[in-house]
């Protein structure tokens, strides 16, 4: 007797077998998963959003250039060759710390001299927008993202204002009153840089002490409690001398008093009868002689 073996899959090409029966709709739906697959990764690679609260800026490497209108928020078309540049439009801030932060991992405060080559440090923090409006022409002057330029042409442009303004002036001028004259100079230098191609600077700000050598920040504080006491000295003679003048101009007043009083006596002895009668208390004085005295002279 003869048997006929399925195969999976006999030599005519007639049957294809079981393994063939169950690998063929799967292979299919693996080819339809593949095909999905690279639909979303092709589809996320030619798009670009630009988030809430920033701008976008469209920039052709291929040649087309940089785009003069600005993106609003959305998704935009971005195959191979385009690429999407954000710009923040809310208020964002930076701090140039010499300390370790989720910013920065190393010491970024700045370094400046004053008039006689002391060197100084200090924290410094900007708070800072870009005009919608002016967006394309941030990027077509510094051709590079937001954190490049706060790394670069920002901190370069804040560093020199303060360099240039900290060179005219002495350490006690820096940490005394001329402290913050030196960032707000500093300030207007660079908003008027910045301005014209649209990165606006809200403000720049020391954010923490100026970091002096400590033998001067010593000597800066002794003379400090020295002018302190000094005025509280000056202070304390200017009180006496006004007590005392009061003083003299109560004694002065008093004799100048008794002295109109002695002459109005003088010139009308009637005044001490009044005054005795002012003074006296109703009661009649002793009796002397078997009678009484009279008070005042009444004749």
């Amino acid at each position: 007797m003869a048997y006929v073996t399925e195969t999976d899959d006999d030599q005519t090409g007639r049957s294809p077998g079981l393994v063939g029966r169950v690998l063929g709709p799967l292979k299919g739906r693996i080819w339809l998963g593949l095909g999905a697959v690279a639909g979303a990764v092709l589809l996320t690679s030619t798009f670009a959003q630009v988030e809430p609260g920033n701008v976008g800026i469209r920039v052709n490497n291929l040649g087309g250039g940089v785009s003069s209108r600005s993106l609003g928020v959305g998704w935009y078309f971005a195959p191979p060759g385009i690429k999407i540049y954000e710009y923040p439009v809310f208020t964002r801030t930076y701090s140039w710390n010499s300390t370790t932060t989720e910013q920065s991992a190393i010491d970024e405060s700045f370094g400046f001299q004053d008039k006689n080559g002391l060197s100084l440090r200090a924290d410094v923090a900007v708070s800072y927008h870009v005009d919608p409006t002016k967006a394309p022409i941030l990027f077509q002057r510094y051709r590079t993202d937001m954190d490049q330029i706060i790394a670069g042409p920002l901190r370069n442009a804040i560093r020199n204002a303060i360099v240039e303004r900290a060179s005219q002036l002495g350490v006690e001028q820096i940490y005394g009153d001329h402290k913050a004259e030196l960032i707000q100079t500093a300030q207007r230098q660079v908003q008027a840089f910045f301005g014209p191609v649209g990165l606006q600077v809200e403000q720049i700000y020391w954010a923490g002490n100026i970091q002096v050598p400590q033998q001067v920040l010593e000597q800066i504080n002794a003379k400090i409690a020295n002018e302190q006491a000094a005025l509280a000295a000056q202070a304390n003679v200017a009180t006496a001398t006004a007590n005392a003048q009061a003083r003299v101009a109560k004694a002065k007043g008093d004799a100048e008093a008794i002295q109109v009083e002695a002459q109005a006596i003088r010139t009308n002895p009637e005044i001490v009868k009044m005054r005795a009668v002012e003074k006296w208390d109703g009661k009649l004085p002793t009796y002397a002689g078997g009678g009484p005295l009279p008070f005042v002279d009444v004749k």
